[in-house]
Protein backbone atom coordinates (compact mmCIF):
# COMPACT_ATOMS: atom_id res chain seq x y z
CA UNK A 1 0.00 0.00 0.00
CA UNK A 2 1.49 3.40 -1.00
CA UNK A 3 2.77 5.60 1.83
CA UNK A 4 1.89 9.31 1.76
CA UNK A 5 4.64 11.92 1.72
CA UNK A 6 3.26 14.85 3.73
CA UNK A 7 4.65 18.33 4.33
CA UNK A 8 5.89 18.40 7.95
CA UNK A 9 5.69 21.35 10.32
CA UNK A 10 8.70 23.59 9.63
CA UNK A 11 8.23 26.32 12.23
CA UNK A 12 5.80 28.27 14.30
CA UNK A 13 3.33 30.46 12.35
CA UNK A 14 4.34 28.92 8.99
CA UNK A 15 1.29 27.52 7.20
CA UNK A 16 2.69 26.65 3.77
CA UNK A 17 5.94 25.92 1.97
CA UNK A 18 7.23 26.06 -1.58
CA UNK A 19 8.33 22.83 -3.24
CA UNK A 20 12.02 22.98 -4.05
CA UNK A 21 14.14 20.49 -5.95
CA UNK A 22 12.98 16.88 -6.00
CA UNK A 23 16.16 15.08 -4.98
CA UNK A 24 14.80 11.79 -6.32
CA UNK A 25 12.95 11.55 -9.68
CA UNK A 26 9.60 9.83 -9.94
CA UNK A 27 10.04 6.05 -10.20
CA UNK A 28 13.42 5.95 -8.49
CA UNK A 29 14.25 3.78 -5.50
CA UNK A 30 15.03 5.44 -2.18
CA UNK A 31 16.38 4.15 1.10
CA UNK A 32 14.85 4.85 4.51
CA UNK A 33 15.70 8.34 5.82
CA UNK A 34 17.13 9.34 2.44
CA UNK A 35 16.15 12.89 1.45
CA UNK A 36 13.48 12.98 -1.24
CA UNK A 37 12.58 16.66 -1.76
CA UNK A 38 13.61 20.11 -0.51
CA UNK A 39 10.92 22.30 1.06
CA UNK A 40 11.44 26.05 1.24
CA UNK A 41 9.76 28.33 3.80
CA UNK A 42 10.19 31.97 4.75
CA UNK A 43 12.53 30.95 7.57
CA UNK A 44 14.53 27.96 6.32
CA UNK A 45 14.91 25.20 3.76
CA UNK A 46 14.40 21.63 4.98
CA UNK A 47 14.64 18.25 3.29
CA UNK A 48 11.87 15.66 3.60
CA UNK A 49 13.29 12.18 4.35
CA UNK A 50 11.71 8.94 3.15
CA UNK A 51 9.87 7.25 6.04
CA UNK A 52 10.82 3.85 4.66
CA UNK A 53 12.68 2.19 1.84
CA UNK A 54 10.68 2.05 -1.40
CA UNK A 55 10.05 3.54 -4.80
CA UNK A 56 8.85 7.08 -5.43
CA UNK A 57 5.64 6.11 -7.19
CA UNK A 58 4.06 9.51 -7.83
CA UNK A 59 4.89 13.20 -7.45
CA UNK A 60 1.84 15.42 -6.81
CA UNK A 61 3.52 18.81 -6.41
CA UNK A 62 6.19 20.09 -8.78
CA UNK A 63 9.04 22.48 -8.08
CA UNK A 64 7.84 26.04 -7.47
CA UNK A 65 4.34 25.06 -6.36
CA UNK A 66 3.11 25.73 -2.82
CA UNK A 67 1.76 23.17 -0.39
CA UNK A 68 0.10 23.53 3.00
CA UNK A 69 1.50 21.95 6.16
CA UNK A 70 0.24 18.36 6.28
CA UNK A 71 -0.64 18.24 2.57
CA UNK A 72 0.29 15.11 0.58
CA UNK A 73 2.86 15.89 -2.11
CA UNK A 74 3.74 12.38 -3.26
CA UNK A 75 3.44 8.63 -2.73
CA UNK A 76 6.07 6.06 -1.84
CA UNK A 77 5.55 2.36 -2.63
CA UNK A 78 7.33 0.02 -0.23
CA UNK A 79 9.72 -2.51 -1.73
CA UNK A 80 11.81 -5.13 -0.10
CA UNK A 81 15.35 -4.03 0.32
CA UNK A 82 17.86 -6.39 -1.35
CA UNK A 83 19.64 -8.61 1.07
CA UNK A 84 23.14 -7.49 1.77
CA UNK A 85 25.87 -9.78 0.59
CA UNK A 86 27.54 -11.35 3.56
CA UNK A 87 31.22 -10.64 3.68
CA UNK A 88 33.34 -13.59 2.65
CA UNK A 89 35.96 -15.25 4.79
CA UNK A 90 39.16 -13.41 5.31
CA UNK A 91 41.76 -14.36 2.71
CA UNK A 92 44.52 -16.51 4.00
CA UNK A 93 47.77 -14.58 3.69
CA UNK A 94 50.45 -16.19 1.57
CA UNK A 95 53.60 -17.24 3.25
CA UNK A 96 55.54 -15.01 0.95
CA UNK A 97 53.80 -11.86 2.19
CA UNK A 98 51.69 -10.77 5.17
CA UNK A 99 50.12 -7.93 3.18
CA UNK A 100 46.28 -7.92 2.74
CA UNK A 101 45.00 -8.07 -0.84
CA UNK A 102 44.67 -4.76 -2.59
CA UNK A 103 44.78 -3.26 -6.01
CA UNK A 104 48.30 -3.49 -7.51
CA UNK A 105 50.43 -0.42 -7.22
CA UNK A 106 53.65 0.61 -8.81
CA UNK A 107 56.75 -0.05 -6.80
CA UNK A 108 59.49 2.49 -7.25
CA UNK A 109 62.73 1.03 -8.55
CA UNK A 110 66.24 2.27 -8.64
CA UNK A 111 66.99 5.70 -7.25
CA UNK A 112 63.93 7.47 -8.70
CA UNK A 113 61.52 9.41 -6.42
CA UNK A 114 58.73 7.51 -4.70
CA UNK A 115 55.12 8.15 -5.73
CA UNK A 116 53.31 10.82 -3.67
CA UNK A 117 51.15 9.54 -0.80
CA UNK A 118 47.96 10.79 -2.57
CA UNK A 119 48.73 8.40 -5.48
CA UNK A 120 49.29 5.30 -3.32
CA UNK A 121 46.23 3.09 -3.02
CA UNK A 122 44.65 2.58 0.38
CA UNK A 123 44.85 -1.00 1.65
CA UNK A 124 41.62 -2.02 3.37
CA UNK A 125 42.03 -4.49 6.16
CA UNK A 126 39.38 -7.26 6.27
CA UNK A 127 37.98 -6.14 9.65
CA UNK A 128 37.69 -2.61 8.28
CA UNK A 129 35.89 -3.94 5.21
CA UNK A 130 33.28 -5.64 7.39
CA UNK A 131 32.86 -2.48 9.48
CA UNK A 132 32.39 -0.38 6.33
CA UNK A 133 29.70 -2.72 5.07
CA UNK A 134 27.91 -2.77 8.42
CA UNK A 135 27.84 1.04 8.62
CA UNK A 136 27.15 1.57 4.89
CA UNK A 137 30.24 3.72 4.46
CA UNK A 138 32.65 4.02 1.54
CA UNK A 139 36.37 3.51 2.04
CA UNK A 140 37.23 6.87 0.46
CA UNK A 141 35.15 8.65 3.13
CA UNK A 142 37.43 7.44 5.93
CA UNK A 143 40.97 8.63 6.61
CA UNK A 144 43.38 5.68 7.00
CA UNK A 145 45.91 5.80 9.83
CA UNK A 146 47.51 2.37 9.64
CA UNK A 147 51.06 1.81 8.42
CA UNK A 148 51.39 1.91 4.66
CA UNK A 149 48.05 3.72 4.25
CA UNK A 150 46.16 0.75 5.68
CA UNK A 151 42.53 1.39 6.58
CA UNK A 152 41.87 -0.12 9.99
CA UNK A 153 38.66 -1.09 11.74
CA UNK A 154 39.42 1.59 14.33
CA UNK A 155 39.50 4.22 11.57
CA UNK A 156 35.96 3.31 10.49
CA UNK A 157 34.63 3.33 14.09
CA UNK A 158 36.28 6.68 14.79
CA UNK A 159 34.82 8.20 11.60
CA UNK A 160 31.33 6.90 12.40
CA UNK A 161 31.56 8.32 15.92
CA UNK A 162 32.50 11.73 14.57
CA UNK A 163 29.57 11.63 12.15
CA UNK A 164 27.17 10.71 14.94
CA UNK A 165 28.51 13.48 17.17
CA UNK A 166 28.20 16.04 14.35
CA UNK A 167 24.64 14.94 13.62
CA UNK A 168 23.72 15.19 17.32
CA UNK A 169 25.19 18.68 17.65
CA UNK A 170 23.38 19.75 14.49
CA UNK A 171 20.12 18.39 15.88
CA UNK A 172 20.61 20.16 19.22
CA UNK A 173 21.32 23.58 17.72
CA UNK A 174 18.62 23.40 15.03
CA UNK A 175 15.70 22.20 17.16
CA UNK A 176 13.87 24.68 19.42
CA UNK A 177 14.50 23.90 23.07
CA UNK A 178 11.34 22.83 24.92
CA UNK A 179 12.47 24.49 28.16
CA UNK A 180 12.73 28.07 26.87
CA UNK A 181 11.20 30.34 29.47
CA UNK A 182 9.52 33.70 29.04
CA UNK A 183 8.47 36.27 31.60
CA UNK A 184 5.64 38.68 30.84
CA UNK A 185 5.80 41.93 32.81
CA UNK A 186 3.32 44.76 32.24
CA UNK A 187 4.89 48.06 31.18
CA UNK A 188 4.83 50.68 33.87
CA UNK A 189 2.81 53.84 33.17
CA UNK A 190 6.10 55.75 32.87
CA UNK A 191 7.49 53.28 30.34
CA UNK A 192 4.22 53.39 28.37
CA UNK A 193 4.34 57.19 28.30
CA UNK A 194 8.00 57.22 27.22
CA UNK A 195 7.30 54.66 24.48
CA UNK A 196 4.32 56.64 23.19
CA UNK A 197 6.31 59.87 23.26
CA UNK A 198 9.28 58.44 21.34
CA UNK A 199 7.12 56.79 18.70
CA UNK A 200 5.29 60.09 18.28
CA UNK A 201 8.61 61.83 17.70
CA UNK A 202 9.57 59.36 14.97
CA UNK A 203 6.20 59.64 13.26
CA UNK A 204 5.64 63.39 13.36
CA UNK A 205 9.11 64.95 12.99
CA UNK A 206 11.67 64.83 10.19
CA UNK A 207 14.63 63.78 12.34
CA UNK A 208 18.22 64.09 11.21
CA UNK A 209 21.50 63.81 13.15
CA UNK A 210 24.79 65.64 12.72
CA UNK A 211 27.98 64.67 14.60
CA UNK A 212 31.15 66.42 15.72
CA UNK A 213 33.93 65.76 18.22
CA UNK A 214 35.20 67.89 21.07
CA UNK A 215 38.64 68.12 22.66
CA UNK A 216 37.89 68.00 26.39
CA UNK A 217 41.42 68.99 27.47
CA UNK A 218 40.50 72.50 28.64
CA UNK A 219 37.48 71.36 30.64
CA UNK A 220 39.43 68.50 32.22
CA UNK A 221 42.26 70.85 33.20
CA UNK A 222 39.83 73.44 34.59
CA UNK A 223 38.01 70.84 36.68
CA UNK A 224 41.28 69.44 38.01
CA UNK A 225 42.56 72.89 38.96
CA UNK A 226 39.41 74.14 40.72
CA UNK A 227 37.64 70.94 41.83
CA UNK A 228 38.70 71.08 45.47
CA UNK A 229 37.79 74.75 45.94
CA UNK A 230 34.51 74.35 44.06
CA UNK A 231 33.46 71.34 46.11
CA UNK A 232 34.45 73.00 49.37
CA UNK A 233 32.43 76.11 48.62
CA UNK A 234 29.30 74.58 47.07
CA UNK A 235 29.27 71.05 48.48
CA UNK A 236 29.01 69.45 45.05
CA UNK A 237 31.52 68.27 42.43
CA UNK A 238 32.15 70.26 39.29
CA UNK A 239 31.04 67.91 36.52
CA UNK A 240 31.00 68.28 32.74
CA UNK A 241 27.22 68.70 32.44
CA UNK A 242 27.25 72.31 33.63
CA UNK A 243 29.72 73.19 30.85
CA UNK A 244 27.45 71.68 28.22
CA UNK A 245 24.32 73.31 29.66
CA UNK A 246 26.04 76.69 29.50
CA UNK A 247 27.36 75.95 26.00
CA UNK A 248 23.86 74.89 24.89
CA UNK A 249 22.36 78.18 26.07
CA UNK A 250 25.06 80.03 24.12
CA UNK A 251 24.37 77.97 20.98
CA UNK A 252 20.57 78.29 21.31
CA UNK A 253 20.92 82.08 21.36
CA UNK A 254 22.99 81.86 18.18
CA UNK A 255 20.60 79.43 16.42
CA UNK A 256 17.07 80.09 17.78
CA UNK A 257 15.47 77.55 15.42
CA UNK A 258 16.81 74.71 17.60
CA UNK A 259 15.00 76.27 20.59
CA UNK A 260 11.72 76.62 18.66
CA UNK A 261 8.83 74.24 18.05
CA UNK A 262 6.31 73.50 15.32
CA UNK A 263 2.79 74.32 16.45
CA UNK A 264 0.28 73.53 13.73
CA UNK A 265 1.39 75.54 10.70
CA UNK A 266 3.37 78.01 12.82
CA UNK A 267 6.87 78.13 14.24
CA UNK A 268 7.02 79.23 17.87
CA UNK A 269 10.32 80.81 18.92
CA UNK A 270 10.97 80.67 22.68
CA UNK A 271 13.03 83.46 24.23
CA UNK A 272 13.73 81.44 27.36
CA UNK A 273 15.94 78.38 27.82
CA UNK A 274 14.47 75.49 29.82
CA UNK A 275 16.84 72.60 29.27
CA UNK A 276 15.88 69.03 30.07
CA UNK A 277 18.59 66.68 31.39
CA UNK A 278 18.05 62.96 30.75
CA UNK A 279 18.60 60.91 33.92
CA UNK A 280 18.29 57.18 34.54
CA UNK A 281 15.81 56.87 37.40
CA UNK A 282 14.37 54.08 39.48
CA UNK A 283 11.58 53.41 36.98
CA UNK A 284 13.47 54.24 33.81
CA UNK A 285 14.68 57.26 31.87
CA UNK A 286 13.28 60.61 33.04
CA UNK A 287 13.98 64.13 31.79
CA UNK A 288 13.60 66.76 34.54
CA UNK A 289 13.84 70.34 33.32
CA UNK A 290 16.23 73.07 34.45
CA UNK A 291 14.20 76.30 34.23
CA UNK A 292 15.74 79.54 32.95
CA UNK A 293 19.23 78.09 32.64
CA UNK A 294 20.47 81.38 31.19
CA UNK A 295 20.20 82.77 34.75
CA UNK A 296 21.91 79.87 36.54
CA UNK A 297 25.56 79.65 37.58
CA UNK A 298 27.74 76.57 37.16
CA UNK A 299 27.21 75.69 40.83
CA UNK A 300 23.43 76.09 40.65
CA UNK A 301 23.30 73.81 37.61
CA UNK A 302 25.40 71.10 39.30
CA UNK A 303 23.36 71.30 42.52
CA UNK A 304 20.06 71.08 40.62
CA UNK A 305 21.21 68.11 38.51
CA UNK A 306 22.46 66.27 41.62
CA UNK A 307 19.12 66.85 43.33
CA UNK A 308 17.21 65.62 40.27
CA UNK A 309 19.36 62.47 40.09
CA UNK A 310 18.83 61.62 43.76
CA UNK A 311 15.07 62.14 43.62
CA UNK A 312 14.85 60.21 40.33
CA UNK A 313 16.45 57.17 42.04
CA UNK A 314 13.94 57.55 44.89
CA UNK A 315 11.02 58.06 42.47
CA UNK A 316 10.22 61.40 44.11
CA UNK A 317 10.26 63.72 41.09
CA UNK A 318 7.14 65.81 40.68
CA UNK A 319 5.14 65.61 37.42
CA UNK A 320 5.56 69.34 36.74
CA UNK A 321 9.35 68.91 36.92
CA UNK A 322 9.20 66.57 33.93
CA UNK A 323 7.03 68.80 31.74
CA UNK A 324 7.93 71.53 29.32
CA UNK A 325 11.49 72.15 28.25
CA UNK A 326 12.79 73.77 25.09
CA UNK A 327 15.88 71.57 24.51
CA UNK A 328 17.33 68.34 25.94
CA UNK A 329 20.82 67.05 26.76
CA UNK A 330 21.40 63.28 27.15
CA UNK A 331 24.72 61.91 28.42
CA UNK A 332 25.10 58.30 27.31
CA UNK A 333 28.82 58.50 27.98
CA UNK A 334 28.32 57.69 31.66
CA UNK A 335 27.21 54.22 30.51
CA UNK A 336 30.12 53.85 28.09
CA UNK A 337 28.37 54.82 24.85
CA UNK A 338 30.86 55.89 22.19
CA UNK A 339 28.36 57.19 19.62
CA UNK A 340 24.59 57.27 19.20
CA UNK A 341 21.76 59.19 17.51
CA UNK A 342 19.39 60.43 20.25
CA UNK A 343 15.65 60.91 19.63
CA UNK A 344 14.07 64.34 19.96
CA UNK A 345 11.67 64.83 22.88
CA UNK A 346 8.57 66.38 21.20
CA UNK A 347 7.49 69.10 20.79
CA UNK A 348 11.14 70.15 21.09
CA UNK A 349 13.18 70.48 17.92
CA UNK A 350 16.59 69.33 19.12
CA UNK A 351 18.52 67.08 21.50
CA UNK A 352 22.25 66.96 22.21
CA UNK A 353 23.82 63.55 22.85
CA UNK A 354 27.07 63.36 24.84
CA UNK A 355 29.31 60.30 24.78
CA UNK A 356 32.28 58.69 26.45
CA UNK A 357 35.54 60.60 26.75
CA UNK A 358 38.41 58.61 25.24
CA UNK A 359 42.08 59.33 24.71
CA UNK A 360 42.58 59.40 20.94
CA UNK A 361 45.40 60.54 18.62
CA UNK A 362 44.63 63.87 16.93
CA UNK A 363 46.60 66.29 14.78
CA UNK A 364 47.59 69.58 16.43
CA UNK A 365 49.86 72.06 14.60
CA UNK A 366 51.27 69.34 12.37
CA UNK A 367 51.95 66.90 15.21
CA UNK A 368 50.04 63.84 16.38
CA UNK A 369 49.12 64.13 20.06
CA UNK A 370 46.88 62.21 22.45
CA UNK A 371 43.85 64.16 23.68
CA UNK A 372 40.68 63.30 25.64
CA UNK A 373 38.06 63.39 22.88
CA UNK A 374 34.26 63.14 22.97
CA UNK A 375 31.80 62.59 20.12
CA UNK A 376 28.70 64.79 20.32
CA UNK A 377 25.54 64.31 18.24
CA UNK A 378 22.72 66.75 17.55
CA UNK A 379 19.42 65.28 16.41
CA UNK A 380 17.07 67.95 15.11
CA UNK A 381 13.71 68.44 13.41
CA UNK A 382 14.55 69.13 9.79
CA UNK A 383 11.17 70.78 9.27
CA UNK A 384 12.39 73.99 10.90
CA UNK A 385 16.14 73.44 11.34
CA UNK A 386 18.26 73.30 8.20
CA UNK A 387 21.58 71.52 7.94
CA UNK A 388 23.53 74.78 8.02
CA UNK A 389 21.89 75.83 11.29
CA UNK A 390 22.43 72.39 12.82
CA UNK A 391 26.13 72.34 11.92
CA UNK A 392 26.55 75.93 13.17
CA UNK A 393 24.85 75.01 16.46
CA UNK A 394 27.10 72.00 17.04
CA UNK A 395 30.20 73.97 16.03
CA UNK A 396 29.27 76.62 18.62
CA UNK A 397 28.97 73.91 21.29
CA UNK A 398 32.42 72.64 20.31
CA UNK A 399 34.02 76.09 20.41
CA UNK A 400 32.46 76.95 23.77
CA UNK A 401 33.53 73.73 25.50
CA UNK A 402 37.04 73.73 24.02
CA UNK A 403 37.53 77.34 25.22
CA UNK A 404 35.35 77.58 28.34
CA UNK A 405 36.54 81.12 29.10
CA UNK A 406 34.32 82.27 26.21
CA UNK A 407 31.23 81.27 28.18
CA UNK A 408 32.33 83.38 31.14
CA UNK A 409 33.13 86.35 28.93
CA UNK A 410 30.02 85.74 26.76
CA UNK A 411 31.93 86.07 23.48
Amino acid sequence: MPVELKVPSVGESITEVEIGEWLKPEGSTVQKDESVVALESEKATVELPAPMAGKLAKVLKQKGQTAAIGEVIGYLEPVEAPAEKAPGPEPVPQRASAEPPSAPRQVPTGNGPQAPAAERETRIMPAAQRELAARKLKAEEVTPTGPGDRLLKEDVIRHAGQENKTAEISRQVSQPAPDHEEEIVPMSPLRRAVAKHLVEAQQTAALLTTINEIDMSAVMALRKEHQAAFQEKYGVKLGIMSFFVKAAVDALKLVPQVNAEVRGTNIVYRNYYDIGVAIGGGKGLVVPVLRHTERLSFAEIEIAIGDFAQRARDNKLKPEELQGGTFTISNGGIYGSLLSTPIVNPPQSGILGLHAIQDRPVAREGNVVIRPMMYVALTYDHRIVDGREAVSFLKRIKDAVETPARMLLEI
